[in-house]
C-alpha cells in the first residue's frame, strides 16, 4: 500500500464516519421525538427532532470537511482542487452557521455572553 492508497483509505474512513453520524444521529433524534410524541409531548418531540437532527448535521458536516481537507492536501494537491475545497468549505460553513442560528436562536459568538448573563 502506497501513500496515496493510505490517504484514500483515511478519506473514505472520514466520509463513512461523517455520513454515519448524519444518518444515525438523525435516526436517534427522530426516535427520541417519536417517543416524546407517544407520551403526548408533541411540541417537545418536535423540538427534540429539530435540535437533534440539526446537531447531527453540524457534526456530520464537520467530519466531511475533514475528509475534503485531507483529500485536497494529500491526494489531489492542485490549484483546482484547492479552489473546489474552498467553495465546499464556504458552503458548509454557511450551512453550519445557519443551522446554529436556527438551533440556538442567536449568533454563535453571542451565545456565551447570553448564557453568562442568565
Amino acid at each position: 500500500m502506497n501513500f496515496n492508497d493510505a490517504m484514500e483509505a483515511v478519506v473514505r474512513g472520514f466520509e463513512i464516519v461523517g455520513v454515519s453520524l448524519l444518518a444515525l444521529g438523525s435516526f436517534a433524534a427522530l426516535a427520541q421525538a417519536g417517543l416524546a410524541a407517544v407520551r403526548g409531548e408533541r411540541a417537545r418531540g418536535f423540538e427534540l427532532a429539530r435540535q437533534g437532527v440539526g446537531r447531527s448535521i453540524l457534526l456530520g458536516l464537520e467530519i466531511l470537511i475533514i475528509a475534503d481537507i485531507v483529500q485536497t492536501i494529500t491526494i489531489d494537491p492542485t490549484f483546482e482542487s484547492a479552489v473546489t475545497l474552498g467553495i465546499i468549505v464556504l458552503v458548509r460553513t454557511f450551512l453550519s452557521f445557519s443551522i446554529e442560528i436556527e438551533l440556538y436562536g442567536t449568533l454563535p459568538w453571542r451565545r456565551g455572553r447570553e448564557q453568562e448573563s442568565s
